[in-house]
């Protein structure tokens, strides 16, 4: 037997883990993957659904057809990556007696028992996104991994910007000259927020790549839509948001940190006053204890006003600090084209050009959901993306898993993209309280 047979590992993968990802089978390089054919029953089902999930599993589907044409599936077949595709069917002889048969998890976890129990000198692994499975398949001796692809680590993600201590005389350069030039290296679009301790104040500064230098950003700077930056870090979302050459900006935060009122004030100063969009499209995840849309009684506009009531209570704050004359109300905004509300799951096949895209609550989105998202970003259109990583409501999705800081990840260095976390609630000494304490 060669050496790269004998380091050959052996993945069964878990349906969420498809949904997850409907190529995740590409993932496992030089390996042997095993899809239980309970997977594909679980697809079968979950493949008339509206949603994502039925989205994901039809392609799931449709990949495994597609190598299935390669060679035969049940004795196993090389597709990419030299990954070697195999759909079982056990029959287990000796079942563990304590674990229920009569449910499709239960079924494909014995599946990969039964993989372990035919091979116990291989190296055989349970992949599931759900933790529940995993603790029943570590139960059993199974050796039980999330898929771990598309993770980062939640506590180093990447802020967009640094606290530094300078000197006094540095300080006043900065103040009187503009800038300051620069020794370290930072990522296009990030900012700098320098200290002077024996001032005690501190001053945003914006790094400058071309140049090595920082660059002084004013605090006083307008009311946006009549919405003003309560801190420092208030203030760079509101520089990465009315910047016209950032086509992609993240805010990461809790809850009360005004990530969403930051970008529709944002989003409605730049098309009505600067027209450099044609509107304003806000949208959220639908998925409130897993339910779609289609559940609640009424018409589409009545529906969504039961999931998109955070996002007028936004908009209704806007308007009472927006003084426009022509601006009375938010329906008049609505039907005069200026801002849409949609649900997400109706953005998909859209093309969206010219306009100020805000995605809320994108943590409750997977790496696929927001690169389709993303994706629908027409010529000359703005996307913004804004959660809380720790407010997640699908079962399936952790801090490090999710959509949202995934592409703070992945897209940290780009010239075209910028983020910031921020840290600071200003909805409420109670709200800040209760976000830290709950």
């Amino acid at each position: 037997m060669s050496d790269s047979k004998k380091s050959s590992k052996t993945f069964v993968i878990d349906t969420n883990v498809l949904i997850h990802r409907p190529d995740a089978i590409l993932s496992f390089k030089e390996n042997e993957v095993v899809v239980p054919l309970w997977v594909l029953e679980e697809l079968d089902r979950l493949k008339t659904y509206s949603d994502e999930r039925g989205r994901n599993a039809r392609s799931a589907i449709r990949f495994l057809d597609v190598a299935g044409r390669h060679g035969s599936l049940s004795q196993g077949v090389k597709i990419e990556n030299n990954v070697v595709l195999r759909v079982s069917l056990t029959q287990a002889q000796e079942m563990p007696t304590d674990l229920l048969e009569d449910r499709a998890d239960n079924k494909i976890i014995l599946a990969a028992y039964e993989i372990q129990q035919s091979n116990p000198n291989g190296q055989v692994f349970f992949v599931s996104k759900d933790i529940n499975a995993r603790v029943k398949a570590t139960a059993l001796g199974l050796k039980a991994v999330d898929y771990e692809k598309q993770k980062v680590n939640i506590e180093k993600l990447y802020s967009g910007f640094t606290q530094v201590d300078v000197s006094t005389d540095n300080y006043h350069v900065v103040k009187e000259h503009q800038r300051l030039t620069w020794s370290e290296s930072f990522p296009p679009n990030h900012f700098v927020i320098l200290h002077d301790k024996n001032l005690d104040d501190s001053i945003v500064t914006r790094y400058r790549p071309e140049s090595k230098c920082v660059e002084y950003v004013d605090h006083k700077m307008p009311a946006v839509a009549g919405i003003r930056a309560m801190n420092q870090e208030q203030r760079i979302a509101f520089e990465l948001l009315l910047d016209r050459s950032i086509d992609l900006v993240t805010l990461v935060g809790k809850a009360g940190t005004g990530k969403t009122l930051l970008a529709i004030a944002a989003g409605l100063q730049m098309t009505i006053e600067e027209r450099a969009y044609n509107r304003v499209l806000v949208s959220r995840p639908v998925i409130p204890l897993g339910k779609d849309i289609g559940y609640l009684p009424g018409a589409k506009g009545e529906k969504l006003s039961h999931w998109m009531q955070p996002l007028f209570d936004n908009l209704e704050l806007v308007l009472s600090s927006y003084k426009k004359q022509h601006i009375k109300s938010i329906d008049q905004l609505i039907n005069n084209r200026v801002i849409e509300i949609e649900a997400l799951s109706y953005i998909r096949g859209r093309s969206l050009p010219s306009q100020f895209i805000i995605i809320d609550e994108a943590q409750n989105l997977s790496p696929h959901e927001i690169k389709t998202i993303v994706s629908r970003a027409g010529e000359g259109s703005k996307v913004v993306l804004t959660g809380d990583p720790y407010q997640i409501d699908s079962p399936y999705l952790d801090a490090n898993s999710n959509g949202l800081t995934f592409l703070v990840e992945t897209f940290k260095g780009q010239e075209i993209f910028g983020h910031v976390t921020l840290h600071r609630s200003e909805r409420s000494r109670l709200a800040e309280l209760a976000a830290e304490l709950l």
